[in-house]
């Protein structure tokens, strides 16, 4: 699916206060979904020793797919919100990691480096 179809279709979907003018939902929505994913990573590798998806079950993978589903739906709401595809973003992005790499510093600390 092409990111920006996404990003229509998943804006369709949006209800919550003041949509087009409500970065902070988003945002708050972003967080607590991430930090769900996080969560299911933490508990399998608590649980099993294993910090990789080798030997998860398909119970398991479903379950953490939908989560990082969620994630997407909320960087899809954010971007909307900032008036800004989400091929844009991924753009930006990609042309930000390769300026970093080619300059040696994906590596290092910072943002603006």
């Amino acid at each position: 699916m092409d990111l920006n179809e996404y990003q229509k279709q998943a804006i369709g979907t949006a209800e919550y206060p003041h949509v087009g003018v409500n970065l902070v939902y988003p945002a708050m929505g972003l967080a607590g979904e991430a930090g769900e994913v996080c969560d299911k990573i933490k508990k399998r590798w608590r649980n099993t020793g294993k910090m990789g998806a080798q030997g998860m079950v398909i119970k398991e993978w479903e379950e953490l797919v939908k989560e990082l589903g969620d994630v997407l739906w909320y960087i899809a709401a954010a971007s909307e919100e900032l008036g800004v595809t989400l091929d844009t973003v991924a753009e930006i992005n990609l042309a930000k990691l390769k300026d970093r790499k080619e300059r040696g510093v994906i590596k290092s600390a910072g943002d603006n480096r």
